[in-house]
């Protein structure tokens, strides 16, 4: 095959297809990926004070549920330890009903009397007793209605957020199609709702020398079809590579040359939230497989049914491209 350098295109310069992705400059010029897997962006934002940069809901709302869990849960002991501290402070026989011996034996009493309190369940063996005792308890009594107020809102922020679920094949692959040769890549649903009217967006970025200097260019990729309506098996999605693509005369050697980079950005209607969705991944040029197709992932049950493998949906093997 000729080398990309080779094959530049009248519509490869239009001014058009060199557009500001919202990167910069000086971003897009680094030999760095943009766009991670798992669609975050490869950017680190630094040079404000910790508090002013600090969004503790977005954060919390976007972190994992083992993290967000796990924070719940150190918290609650973390709070309960301090309350449990105070009591001791004030003075253990504060606490009628408390009969433990020794420092340990007293702080967990001490700290099941705060988890109690904390949770207004109040069980009753153990009281506050005195003017300090029973003011900590109370504050203590209104932080614990806080928080779970707190705890439940960030519970139904995180269940109700619609985002897209979406698999995308472990590799892109430059494949035969229809006596020529196509770039490709699978995604699927990961998800057992419904998306309809999803859209595919696919941008080549990669390094060109312009003007003696080095520097990033973005190319859409014109695909076979851009939209599906329905979304319920998978999707290949398919940019024809001829004479007007960018992607003409590619080797795997070209492609590692001008760090090669494909930038995917897909939307959908969700419809269990009647909102729009969007998922975001690439694919650097190491993750594409030169000469290769897809393997089937479609089957059907003893009832006829339609089925998909989707632990398949990253196989691939190889296939003989068009000279």
């Amino acid at each position: 095959m000729k080398s990309i350098f080779n094959n530049r295109t009248k519509s490869e310069t239009s001014p058009d297809e060199f557009r500001d992705l919202g990167l910069g400059t000086k971003v897009s010029n680094q030999a760095q990926r943009m766009i991670n897997r798992d669609g975050s962006f490869n950017v680190e934002r630094q040079g404000l004070p910790f508090f002013q940069s600090l969004s503790v809901f977005h954060t919390l709302i976007r972190t994992t549920w083992f993290k967000f869990n796990l924070l719940l849960v150190a918290s609650f002991l973390v709070v309960n330890g301090f309350f449990a501290i105070l009591y001791l402070a004030i003075g253990f026989q504060h606490l009628v009903g408390a009969t433990g011996d020794g420092l340990f034996h007293r702080f967990t009493e001490a700290f099941f009397f705060s988890t109690q309190t904390f949770t207004t369940v109040g069980y009753g063996r153990i009281s506050p007793e005195g003017f300090l005792a029973n003011t900590v308890a109370t504050f203590e009594s209104m932080a614990g209605w806080l928080y779970f107020a707190m705890a439940a809102g960030l519970f139904y922020g995180r269940f109700s957020r619609p985002h897209a679920r979406i698999i995308f094949s472990k590799n892109a692959i430059i494949a035969p199609y229809r006596g020529g040769t196509a770039f490709e890549f699978r995604i699927a649903n990961e998800r057992s709702n419904q998306l309809i009217e999803v859209e595919a967006q696919v941008l080549l970025a990669r390094r060109e020398y312009q003007n003696g200097q080095m520097k990033r260019r973005f190319y859409p990729l014109t695909l076979e079809r851009t939209q599906v309506t329905f979304f319920p098996l998978t999707w290949t999605v398919v940019h024809p590579i001829d004479e007007s693509s960018p992607l003409f005369g590619v080797t795997k050697e070209s492609l590692t040359d001008t760090d090669v980079e494909f930038l995917i950005l897909l939307k959908a209607f969700d419809d269990t939230f009647s909102q729009t969705v969007h998922a975001r991944s690439s694919y650097k040029h190491d993750e594409v497989v030169v000469g290769a197709k897809f393997d089937t992932i479609y089957g059907m049950d003893e009832s006829g049914r339609t089925t998909i493998e989707l632990h398949k949906i990253h196989d691939i093997e190889h296939a003989e491209l068009q000279r």
